[in-house]
């Protein structure tokens, strides 16, 4: 990695990897001591999931989990990343209810926390707060699929791309995500 591996990463940069087909990396993080430890591995994207609800809060799933404790957790990795591209994932019902609210939560991980991007779960229906997001100049990872905050909806943690018309579905999603900006999609889980 060389020269690479000391270069930081930004939205553009990862951009750029698609286009010359490399590989990204990202991995999940939820304190400063691993923060530090993938950044200095050399992992391009760190990832403050809302998975945090489950794994270290100990909750049940991640709906119960609240801006106040994914801003908590984000400030911390903040502290141990110097080269990897930082992106919060905005929790349950930060985003969902209203355009206002969703801009400022987001807002609030880059202002306060130090996050260079925010993830939004869902494809096609919320499309418009992404291109608002992105307009603002928060950059927007999309994610699509097996979505957790969707855990009710779809009765569990279920892969969606079992059926042709859920594949298309997602492909569709995909597409519209990346036409409007998106920097990069997670797709199922």
């Amino acid at each position: 990695m060389g020269t690479e591996k000391s270069k930081k990463v930004t939205v553009p940069l990862i951009k750029s990897y698609k286009s010359k087909g490399k590989k990204i990396t990202m991995v999940t993080a939820y304190d400063y001591p691993t923060a530090s430890i993938v950044d200095e591995a050399g992992v391009d994207i760190i990832l403050v999931g809302d998975s945090l609800g489950n794994v270290v809060l100990g909750y049940e799933n991640t709906l119960p989990v609240t801006m106040q404790e994914m801003l908590h957790h984000t400030k911390a990795v903040r502290r141990g990343v110097k080269r990897a591209l930082l992106v919060a994932d905005m929790p349950y019902l930060s985003y969902q209810i209203d355009l206002k609210d969703a801009l400022i939560n987001a807002g609030r991980f880059v202002k306060e926390a130090g996050a260079e991007a925010v993830k939004i779960e869902g494809g096609s229906k919320n499309i418009d707060l992404i291109k608002r997001l992105i307009d603002c100049e928060i950059p927007v990872m999309g994610h699509i699929g097996l979505t957790p905050q969707s855990l009710l909806k779809f009765g569990g943690y279920k892969v969606q791309g079992k059926t042709q018309s859920k594949i298309h579905e997602l492909i569709k999603d995909s597409k519209e995500l990346e036409k409007v900006g998106v920097f990069s999609i997670v797709l199922e889980g």
